[in-house]
């Protein structure tokens, strides 16, 4: 099962930058939002969690805020050991 990812960002957060580069050695795909740029990202990221600080990660619509390796992994990891439908 692919996982839904989202990345809450900022061009100037080293953090961000952090989590993003994770993801990728991890071979993820996910959806970089520029928080600095997009308003109604920026709306939907707070209503959300209600915090305002990058990097926020949504992997399948449950929220990471800042870089929570384990938590990452966790939530990465559930995906993996889910049976499929037919088992």
């Amino acid at each position: 099962m692919n996982e839904k990812i989202v990345v809450f960002s900022t061009p100037t957060c080293s953090w961000c930058r952090k989590v993003k580069d994770y993801l990728k050695q991890k071979n993820k795909q996910f959806k970089d939002i520029d928080v600095s740029k997009d308003a109604a990202g920026l709306r939907d990221m707070i209503r959300k969690t209600g915090q305002q600080g990058v990097p926020q990660i949504w992997i399948n619509n449950v929220p990471v805020v800042g870089f929570d390796r384990d938590k990452i992994d966790r939530l990465l990891n559930q995906n993996n050991t889910r049976p499929d439908k037919g088992e």
